[in-house]
């Protein structure tokens, strides 16, 4: 079957994994003459020839049917993601490929039970906590998805070096933890990917209502710029108690335990190993609509809703092959 090659490169003894710095191949210091020797392999990424492409080229993930090989495959992908080698040009097609296995994965039980079997000790637990978070959104929006999808634009996010600079000036500022402002960031736009207000009016990469952003001492600056608001989100978290209760403070930014907990165990992801920040970082813009989980590219650009067979009529690479 074709497939996309995605190179990496594989350590034989340890882990070259250093805490962020930001830049990847910066590791804890190991004397040069000590580090191991990388052998180059490849991840085949799973994809067919008739599979249609983005305008960019790119193709919407295939997951494995077979669990044993889908239990391969993304444990190839976890560590491909966290390896300082791994050429960054492939990263934006892994972390959609690990984005796409955890959301077919987290609505399909006894799938999930036989991949979680099959996978290495040390990315089980990782696998279970992506899994558990994907499912307290899907609790979110129980129900047939919309007909419609939203007047947004979506959008590169900024440089993952500039929002960890961003998320750890603001946890120096007020004590919120980088890793909770990112997984916020993360679920509320993509990073920054979805330009775009939602029904209740709230705007920006951290989604703010404007009466919110113009309380006194939580916006300043552009609602719609990454640094200001990353720096008024954690300014927030701090008003509504997350310096003592985080779980608090989340409450108070989106009033669902759902999206608390969800948010937590991205956060615990990161806090556990940092790196993980790489994989989230390049996971892409999916909207669950009647149609099934639409993927809503970098180029997507609506003014007003559109309805979802339209869309998917002249943009037949948004929809899932996983069906």
């Amino acid at each position: 079957m074709p497939a996309r090659s995605v190179l990496i490169a594989t350590l034989s003894a340890v882990a070259l994994i250093g805490s962020l710095g930001w830049h990847r191949t910066k590791v804890q210091p190991i004397p040069v003459a000590t580090l191991p020797v990388a052998a180059a392999t490849s991840i085949a990424l799973p994809t067919s020839s008739d599979q249609p492409r983005t305008r960019d080229g790119r193709q919407y993930p295939k997951v494995p049917n077979d669990s044993a090989e889908l239990a391969s495959l993304l444990a190839a992908v976890e560590e491909a993601l966290r390896n300082p080698t791994t050429p960054d040009a492939d990263l934006p097609d892994l972390g959609h490929q690990q984005q796409v296995i955890y959301r077919v994965l987290s609505t399909d039980t006894p799938r999930a039970g036989q991949v979680l079997k099959a996978l290495p000790n040390r990315w089980r637990s990782i696998a279970q906590r992506h899994l558990a978070a994907r499912r307290e959104f899907v609790r979110m929006s129980r129900g047939r998805g919309p007909t419609t999808l939203p007047a947004w634009r979506i959008i590169q996010p900024e440089p993952a070096d500039n929002l960890l600079a961003y998320y750890r000036k603001a946890e120096a500022a007020t004590g919120i933890d980088w890793e909770v402002l990112a997984a916020v960031n993360l679920v509320e736009t993509g990073m920054g990917r979805i330009d775009g207000v939602s029904v209740a009016n709230a705007q920006g990469p951290m989604q703010f209502l404007p009466t919110t952003w113009a309380e006194p001492g939580i916006g300043a600056g552009d609602i719609r710029d990454p640094h200001d608001a990353i720096q008024a989100a954690a300014r927030y978290l701090v008003r509504r108690g997350g310096l003592n209760n985080i779980r608090r403070g989340l409450w108070g930014y989106n009033n669902s335990d759902y999206y608390g907990r969800a948010v937590m165990l991205y956060a615990s992801l990161m806090k556990e190993d940092p790196q993980a920040y790489i994989g989230l970082y390049h996971w892409e813009i999916h909207f669950n609509a009647a149609d099934g989980d639409l993927w809503l590219p970098v180029g997507y650009s609506q003014n007003q809703p559109i309805s979802v067979q339209t869309y998917i009529n002249n943009n037949p690479a948004s929809r899932s092959p996983n069906r």
